[in-house]
């Protein structure tokens, strides 16, 4: 059993029978949530990139849990640095951990850390569990990298940002479901800010037949 939880934003739980992987915790200050860090449980934090509403409250979390932060290596130093247990990685290496294995992707975005400093390289990631793909795009453009990793991959479920002006928007989603062949899709980064308000239904009805589009509410669920 695997279940994908949609906390809102870019924020996702995986949870299968034995783990709790959490990717980009944006909860502090997320207008659209209402959930306590200090609730969440997790094992493992992936983080796209340094950004504050990405990397949110990853050290808070991973320090309560005795989680380890997955992401590029200059997020993973910082962190560290603040007292979390990390692994660090950079795009197009993989790695197999206890729930499965993590593969980082091109992102185009850019990405600086709280302080100010350099965040390293945006990424997203693929992510194999029990036998099922998930790529998590992370904040990005459209890019030709998408079309090798639909031609390189069988992935069931793509998460995919759509709110446009600091990500790519519902039309080059669109065009990004049709480079990955997805499954299933579920869009992710809209509605948080003013400037990324957007209809889903719109994106879905863009994405027509390519794939079968999953518009999770905050808080909702979605099992592979």
């Amino acid at each position: 059993m695997i279940k994908l939880l949609y906390y809102g934003h870019s924020c996702f739980l995986i949870e299968t029978n034995k783990n709790r992987i959490l990717i980009d915790p944006y909860f502090t200050g997320n207008p659209k949530t209402k959930i306590n860090p200090n609730e969440i449980i997790a094992d493992h934090i992936l983080v796209s990139h340094a950004h504050f509403d990405h990397i949110g409250d990853a050290v808070a979390i991973a320090k309560k849990n005795n989680a380890t932060i997955i992401g590029v290596y200059e997020i993973i130093n910082y962190c560290s640095k603040q007292g979390a247990s990390g692994f660090a990685m950079n795009i197009g290496g993989s790695h197999t951990f206890e729930f499965g294995d993590v593969q980082l992707t091109p992102a185009f975005h850019s990405s600086s850390l709280p302080d100010g400093s350099y965040g390293g390289l945006a990424c997203g990631f693929l992510i194999r569990i029990q036998n099922k793909l998930l790529y998590y795009a992370g904040d990005t453009a459209l890019s030709c990298e998408m079309k090798l990793i639909g031609e390189m991959n069988n992935v069931d479920v793509a998460l995919l940002p759509i709110g446009d002006c600091f990500t790519m928007g519902p039309v080059d989603a669109a065009q990004a479901v049709e480079y990955i062949k997805p499954n299933v899709v579920i869009p992710m980064h809209y509605n948080t800010l003013p400037q990324i308000e957007q209809d889903p239904e719109d994106f879905a009805d863009k994405v027509g037949d390519l794939s079968r589009v999953i518009v999770l509410g905050y808080g909702d669920t979605y099992e592979l």
